[in-house]
């Protein structure tokens, strides 16, 4: 906890309500985080107050404040611009730092009598020569390719002159897809040639390189040179060929970029696709490294993203989610790139599969990062959507009543983190206090306890959940709500509710229930979640059966009462290792005479099974 939260909050107070810029400072007085904002107090009191409701990047953030200084500006786009201004110059650590997922590539073109064009990571190779470098690995590889594919290069591994006429010409050589140099029959100041109309194709684009091949076809034509101008023909149909087979939409003169975001728990990871002529041009992903509220990490990427590259801004940008401040966002890029800027949250058509394209790679990319697979991250993010929830259910935790009469009944609490088990946050609960067959008060009493630890400072119970999912319908959920109006904690809180086979078919909120089996991403996740907090809590609930009815049995040991009998049980944990116990030691977990526990020895063999 910041022992200077008194001091933070008191002058965050006496803000005005202009728009600025905060800077947040640590105790060197180094700046750790820039901000805008549309009202200073407004925002800024924010940070200091409901510190349990923040996510756990804010949280750190907070922790590690010693003071704040501010700007007020005359408009919110003129905080925006002192904002992006003011990043570039600190670089505060917890402001988003992109990291491209790859360095810098390269394409290969070997020096030998008959060349190769190969895509590199570096360039160490002194006996090649290189192009680049570039930022994006799919540019350069997208590049080497198409022009090995339009130009019919060989990309076997023969060395050439030395396998002339080895072996018969391979597959690609009869489906058109390689001249075949292995046959002998190409020169090599033809190939040469080749070589080089590839390279002014990747240099110059295909525009350029038609231009170039229509020139020398009508060249060779007027020579009679019929045989090469007729090559000449299939280089420049392929490269047609080339462009039509990626147009995307009917208007090639099209440019947009798609964006879109995909988050896990400690990281998210955000695709760009650039799509120029009508057609893909590049592809990078980035990833952030700490995650926090999804329309926020969204236009915060966007300002560090467009602010380095103004050139590469397009008319329209489509994404898969709403930005915060996007009429902002569209006037700050339009100053910067001189055209008008539009930014669509694309809803049906073409732009919604390319936007669905964008997520897929950039959900792809994280599961790789994460170890985790792309349905666990997407299941996640379709259940923030359904129950409207603020920010992806990173923790979830759920709960089951499980009891056999009044002696057996005990609480089960599992918790998922990030999609999956987290064992190690599993809490089992006796049922204390409630008389009677209550699964309404039972589940009151396990809730208000967790919480209760919580609130007293217990470690092992925090942080709160994103989520609580409890094994019920309609009147479990309104049961707890009361417990956590009356503990004053805003956790989401929804039931999970079978159906006659005892499978998982809705979730349950005050008032109605959620159909899920339409998701089968979502379906599987609930589903586990549910199996898992039932089996959880019977295994328990079995295990305490079990040890009633020893304690049961040694209670009838004259001398020996429930507590000696449970002092027992809880030692020796093992009917086995009861069985096992020697007088000795039964007499000292007892707390009984050496005579007594010889009796308790001879009863267990004789009677415990």
């Amino acid at each position: 906890m910041n022992d200077r939260l008194g001091f933070l909050r008191d002058k965050s107070n006496k803000l005005s309500l202009s728009p600025g810029v905060y800077l947040m400072k640590d105790k060197t007085g180094k700046i750790i985080y820039v901000g805008k904002a549309k009202a200073l107090k407004n925002r800024v009191t924010t940070y200091f107050h409901a510190l349990e409701s923040h996510n756990a990047k804010t949280r750190k953030l907070v922790d590690n404040i010693y003071d704040f200084d501010f700007i007020v500006t005359s408009s919110e786009l003129d905080a925006l611009v002192l904002e992006c201004s003011l990043i570039k110059q600190y670089n505060p650590k917890y402001n988003i730092l992109l990291k491209d997922d790859k360095g810098y590539n390269y394409i290969k073109i070997t020096k030998e009598p008959y060349p190769r064009i190969s895509y590199a990571l570096n360039c160490k190779d002194e006996k090649a020569e290189y192009l680049g470098p570039f930022t994006s690995g799919f540019t350069a590889k997208q590049a080497v390719e198409e022009a090995n594919r339009i130009f019919m290069l060989p990309s076997c591994h023969k060395v050439f002159p030395r396998d002339f006429r080895k072996e018969r010409p391979c597959l690609n050589y009869h489906i058109k897809r390689c001249i075949g140099v292995c046959t002998g029959k190409i020169k090599q100041d033809e190939y040469n040639e080749m070589i080089r109309s590839a390279i002014e194709y990747m240099q110059n684009g295909s525009k350029a390189s038609v231009e170039q091949l229509t020139e020398q076809m009508y060249q060779a034509s007027e020579n009679l040179e019929f045989e090469k101008a007729a090559k000449l023909r299939d280089r420049i149909n392929a490269i047609e060929k080339m462009k039509d087979s990626q147009e995307i939409f009917s208007d090639k003169t099209f440019d947009f970029d798609v964006i879109a975001l995909a988050q896990n728990v400690e990281l998210a990871s955000v695709a760009v696709m650039c799509y120029r002529g009508g057609r893909i041009t590049d592809k990078v992903n980035f990833f952030i490294g700490d995650e926090y509220e999804s329309g926020q990490m969204l236009s915060d990427f966007m300002i560090g993203y467009y602010s380095e590259r103004p050139e590469r801004l397009p008319k329209i940008i489509y994404l898969d989610k709403q930005p915060d401040d996007s009429a902002i966002l569209e006037e700050y890029f339009s100053s910067l790139c001189g055209h008008k800027v539009t930014l669509t949250v694309a809803q049906r058509g073409e732009g919604l599969s390319r936007v669905l394209l964008a997520k897929k790679n950039a959900s792809e990319y994280l599961s790789m990062k994460v170890g985790r697979t792309v349905k666990e991250i997407n299941a996640l993010e379709d259940l923030a959507k359904l129950l409207g929830l603020s920010k992806i259910p990173t923790v979830i935790e759920s709960y089951d009543i499980s009891n056999l009469g009044e002696d057996s009944r005990v609480g089960g609490m599992v918790v998922y983190r990030n999609g999956r088990p987290y064992k190690a946050g599993y809490r089992k609960f006796s049922i204390k206090n409630v008389v009677g067959q209550n699964d309404y008060a039972c589940m009151q009493e396990v809730i208000r306890r967790r919480l209760q630890r919580y609130l007293d400072g217990d470690e092992s119970f925090a942080p709160l959940p994103d989520l609580i999912l409890l094994d019920g319908g309609k009147g479990h959920v309104s049961a707890v709500h009361k417990v956590l109006d009356d503990m004053n904690i805003s956790v989401a809180l929804y039931g999970l509710v079978k159906d006659e086979k005892h499978r998982t078919r809705a979730i349950a909120a005050e008032g109605e229930e959620i159909q899920i089996n339409a998701n089968k991403k979502l379906f599987s996740l609930l589903t586990n979640i549910q199996d898992e907090v039932h089996r959880f809590s019977l295994s328990f609930q079995q295990q305490t059966h079990k040890k009633k009815t020893y304690e049961l049995e040694l209670t009838k040991i004259k001398g020996i009462g429930e507590a000696k009998a449970l002092a027992l049980i809880k030692h020796f944990k093992t009917k086995q290792a009861l069985k096992e116990a020697t007088a000795e030691e039964i007499a000292t977990v007892a707390k009984i005479k050496i005579d007594k526990a010889n009796e308790v020895q001879l009863f267990i063999r004789d009677n415990i099974i």
